[in-house]
């Protein structure tokens, strides 16, 4: 246990110190070298825990804001919201667990190359996959997969709006991620009524049965098409 805190310890350390570089050398190998000069941490050790240099500094990163969001998530009281004002006020919470802009648009500029793409991806699933956790989600169908996905896509495009706002408090950012959420719950709403017409049911079983054989790394152990004990 003493080693484990201690490995999480010199993690922060590095992180903590690549935070002033990256906005001058983005998540690099640069940022990385200025971070093990800054912190004290060995250069092997640091390289342990950041094998691929910058870009598993940005995922660090991206991983601390989740945990902060998550946090901030457990202490507020949601209880009187709205559903849809409960995954606003999350996704709310993740943005202003961010120091600086210029940390999120280095990251997105790294996750933007195609060698890349498919770790900022996961990051953005992961995301969402922790807000709809947060919020209680026990969906164990289809649902599990649709959810996170659609709100993937909500969350990546408000923090594009977000990276270019200049409004006070960031207002416009908080209009459009409103906006947004009304379109998803009223797709939401037409998929449910759309879901209990007996023809719907008949046309997408064949497909249903596909995707309950479908894993996700994290993916519920009781999914449909999952052994039961």
């Amino acid at each position: 246990m003493e080693a484990e805190d201690g490995l999480e310890t010199a993690k922060n350390a590095l992180l903590d110190a690549a935070l002033l570089h990256v906005p001058f050398d983005g998540w690099s190998e640069a940022t990385l070298r200025a971070a093990v000069r800054d912190s004290g941490v060995a250069p092997g050790l640091a390289k342990a825990l950041f094998p691929r240099g910058g870009v598993d500094l940005a995922l660090a990163y991206h991983a601390r804001g989740d945990a902060a969001m998550q946090a901030k998530a457990a202490r507020a009281n949601l209880g009187m919201m709205r559903y849809s004002e409960r995954v606003a006020a999350l996704i709310r919470f993740r943005l202003e667990a961010v120091e600086d802009k210029e940390l999120v648009r280095r990251g997105s500029t790294l996750f933007s190359l195609p060698q890349h793409a498919a770790d900022g991806a996961a990051a953005i699933w992961g995301t969402a996959d922790k807000i709809w956790t947060a919020l209680g989600d026990s969906s164990r169908d289809v649902n599990w997969y649709t959810k996170r996905a659609t709100l993937s896509a909500v969350y990546a495009s408000t923090v594009l709006y977000w990276l270019g706002d200049d409004s006070p408090g960031h207002f416009a950012t908080w209009e459009f991620l409103d906006r947004r959420i009304e379109n998803v719950m009223r797709f939401e709403k037409l998929k449910a009524d759309a879901a209990k017409n007996p023809l719907v049911k008949a046309l997408t079983a064949g497909p249903m049965k596909l995707i309950d054989r479908i894993r996700a790394p994290n993916l519920p152990a009781d999914l449909p098409g999952q052994s039961r004990r």
